[in-house]
C-alpha cells in the first residue's frame, strides 16, 4: 500500500484523504401517528421502537426527498408540511399554509409536490426548496391520493367523495380526464411500464384497472376474505413490487392484508393483520412488508417471501404512513 501512494502525485494523495466516506441508510423505519400527533422510529433489523416524538397536528401522509436525505411529513390540522433530516429525524424547516393536506407525491427532479387538499377540493404544486404553491387545480370533492408518472407530465388524484380519478397535465395545471371508478378512491399503484393504473375503491370493496392509454377502466378485483361481508371489505393502500408481479391491499375493516397476482389479477392469499390496516410499506429487498394498522394502533410485519406474520409492534395512536430508509 505505502509503495502504491508514492506512486500517485501528491494531489490525487490530497483527494483520497480528504473523500468523505459515502452516508448509508440509517436503518430506520419511521410511522406517523395521526391522533397522537407523533412519529415512532424503529430500527429496521430488530424491529423494536428506538423512541418516539411529537410532530404537527395529524400526521399523515409521508415521503422521501430526491436523494432521500430528509423527508417530508403532511400534517392536516395544522396545514403544514413539516421537513425532516433523515439520519437524525432533526427539524429542517416547516412548509406553512398548504390547507389540509392529505397524501402527496415528489416530482422526479425532486423539486415539486404535489399534495392533496382535502377540505379545498384541489391538488397543489408547492416548490419544495421555496416552499411556495405555484400551482393549483381544483377537483372533486375530499380529495386524497396522488401519484405522479416517472416522467413528471401527469399527475392522478383520486377524490373520494365524487368517485372520481383525475388526470392532470403538470405542465398546465389542467385536468386532462376525470375517469369514474368505485365508491371513494384511495389510493394508486402503476404497473412498472405504466400502462395500468391500480386505484383502491374503499368502500366498494375493490380495485379498479385503468388504461392509463385511454383512460377507461378495463377490470376490477374484489376482496372478500373467509368471514367477513362485501360491505366489512374497505381497501385502502395499495402497493406494487418492483417487477410488477404482486400487489398487496390494505383491506381496512376486513383486518386483512390481499396478496394479488398482476398477471391474473387472482387473489393469491389474504393475510390476518390488525385492526384496520390502512397504511403499507416494502423493505428495499422486498422481503418485509409493513402494515399500519389504524384502529390496534401497531404494525404489523410479514415476511413477503412466506408471506407470513412475523410480529407486530405497538406504536402511536392511529399510525397511518410509513417510511423505512434501509
Amino acid at each position: 500500500m505505502i509503495g502504491f501512494l508514492r506512486r500517485l502525485s501528491p494531489g490525487i494523495i490530497v483527494l483520497m484523504a480528504v473523500a468523505p466516506a459515502a452516508a448509508g441508510p440509517s436503518g430506520q423505519i419511521y410511522v406517523t401517528n395521526e391522533k397522537s400527533s407523533t412519529i415512532t422510529v424503529l430500527d429496521n433489523k430488530t424491529h423494536k421502537v428506538i423512541r418516539s416524538f411529537k410532530t404537527c397536528k395529524r400526521p399523515r401522509g409521508v415521503h422521501f426527498s430526491k436523494d432521500r436525505t430528509q423527508f417530508y411529513v403532511g400534517c392536516a390540522d395544522d396545514n403544514v408540511i413539516v421537513v425532516y433530516e433523515t439520519a437524525t429525524a432533526k427539524l429542517v424547516k416547516r412548509i406553512r399554509g398548504i390547507e389540509e393536506p392529505e397524501t402527496f407525491d415528489l416530482s422526479p427532479d425532486g423539486k415539486t409536490l404535489y399534495v392533496s387538499n382535502e377540505e379545498d377540493a384541489a391538488v397543489s404544486f408547492v416548490d419544495v426548496e421555496t416552499g411556495k404553491v405555484f400551482g393549483y387545480v381544483e377537483l372533486g370533492e375530499e380529495p386524497e391520493g396522488v401519484q405522479v408518472t416517472a416522467d413528471g407530465s401527469t399527475v392522478y388524484v383520486a377524490s373520494e367523495a365524487a368517485n372520481i380519478v383525475h388526470v392532470i397535465d403538470t405542465a398546465t395545471a389542467t385536468i386532462k380526464a376525470d375517469i369514474l371508478v368505485g365508491t371513494r378512491p384511495r389510493r394508486f399503484a402503476l404497473t412498472p411500464d405504466e400502462k395500468e393504473l391500480w386505484v383502491s375503491a374503499e368502500l366498494a370493496g375493490q380495485v379498479d384497472i385503468i388504461d392509463t392509454r385511454t383512460n377507461r377502466t378495463t377490470g376490477d378485483i374484489v376482496f372478500l376474505p373467509t368471514g367477513f361481508r362485501r360491505n366489512e371489505v374497505t381497501p385502502v393502500d395499495i402497493m406494487m413490487t418492483a417487477d410488477g408481479k404482486t400487489v398487496y391491499v390494505a383491506l381496512g375493516r376486513a383486518n386483512h392484508v390481499a396478496v394479488v397476482d398482476v398477471a391474473s389479477r387472482k387473489v393469491r392469499d389474504y393475510i390476518l393483520v390488525g385492526k384496520r390496516p390502512w397504511g403499507l410499506a416494502l423493505s428495499r429487498d422486498e422481503k418485509t412488508l409493513y402494515v399500519a394498522n389504524g384502529l390496534s394502533d401497531d404494525l404489523t410485519i410479514i415476511n413477503a417471501v412466506s408471506l407470513k406474520v412475523v410480529k407486530s409492534v405497538p406504536v402511536g395512536m392511529v399510525p397511518y404512513g410509513i417510511l423505512i430508509d434501509d
